[in-house]
């Protein structure tokens, strides 16, 4: 009780830079138990590198070992985790019900708002990068405020705008209101603000024009931008719901997400069939983020301009 103190708490910037004090020893990393520190954290970066990723695969496998196993495997305890890879559930999802639509419907609005996006967030980016207009501070923040926005928030003016537009019930309707998004116009302009200046100077030489710099040597340059923004964009289109709940009642243009709860509403008992419309809608996902991902770690990471491909 009467002995040394591990370490003092500084009351004065003087107690501030002595050695026993708290600040120091945990500013210095050295000067912890460097033994038994650094094994215990290798030991846990290594099990949440094993565990989080099980965690999060183990409700995609379950629903595939569902989808092509035997029938009544999701009621099954203990649980059978061995598929038995039949693939009759999702070949009869495919060919004898309103599938095939709906994957249609999705696909088609995922790729128009896709190019949307990637056009006017190009443009904005640009513009917020290169053009010293005036209020160009005021419009930056006003993109960083609206990031801020939750999507809930905006959706009774946006309904009202469409219905007086007498847009309801259409596939315009599920795209123009995510025409344009905040964060891929941050992308946008951090990116086109790492270009070098010459390379505008150099293409006004050439006689290139402002559009064509943007699209022809701009944005192959912001390629993990481009990645980040077309897989974000992807994922928020693909897996829209609330939105085309609120803006729709027909099921000709109804994107896959609310045909999935429509489809549990209907088909309640029959979990192979649910499972395999799921795993439908989520292997599309899957793949465009594996091929994504590397330029998705560059955006993160700063974005390279030089980095190989």
């Amino acid at each position: 009780m009467g002995g040394r103190p591990f370490c003092v708490l500084p009351l004065t910037d003087r107690d501030s830079r002595n050695r026993n004090s708290c600040w120091h020893w945990l500013a210095n990393p050295s000067l912890w138990p460097r033994r038994n520190f650094m094994r215990n954290a290798f030991r846990l970066r290594t099990l949440l590198l094993i565990v989080l990723p099980v965690l999060f695969f183990i409700p995609i496998y379950w629903t595939f070992v569902i989808a092509v196993g035997y029938h009544g495997a999701a009621y099954h305890l203990p649980p059978v985790w061995t598929p038995l890879f039949h693939w009759g559930p999702i070949i009869y999802v495919l060919t004898h019900t309103h599938w095939p639509r709906y994957v249609f419907n999705t696909v088609g609005i995922t790729a128009a708002t896709i190019v949307l996006v990637l056009f006017t967030s190009a443009l904005a980016g640009y513009a917020l990068a290169e053009i010293p207009f005036k209020g160009h501070s005021l419009y930056f923040l006003l993109v960083i405020g609206v990031m801020m926005l939750p999507q809930q928030a905006l959706l009774v003016p946006q309904y009202v705008v469409l219905f007086h537009l007498h847009m309801l019930n259409t596939y315009a309707a599920m795209v123009i209101p995510f025409a344009a998004n905040s964060s891929s116009i941050f992308l946008f302009r951090q990116f086109f603000k790492k270009i070098p200046v010459s390379f505008h100077e150099i293409a006004r030489i050439e006689g290139v024009s402002t559009l064509r710099y943007i699209f022809r040597v701009a944005m192959p340059l912001a390629k993990p931008a481009v990645a980040t923004s077309v897989l974000l964009t992807f994922i928020a289109a693909w897996n829209q719901f609330q939105w085309p709940l609120i803006m729709t009642n027909s099921p000709q243009i109804q994107p896959i997400e609310l045909a999935l709860s429509h489809y549990m509403q209907t088909y309640e008992a029959n979990w192979r069939e649910l499972a395999s419309a799921a795993l439908i809608a989520l292997s599309p996902i899957l793949i465009v983020f594996a091929f994504t991902q590397k330029h998705i770690v560059q955006a993160v990471a700063g974005g390279d301009l030089n980095a190989k491909d």
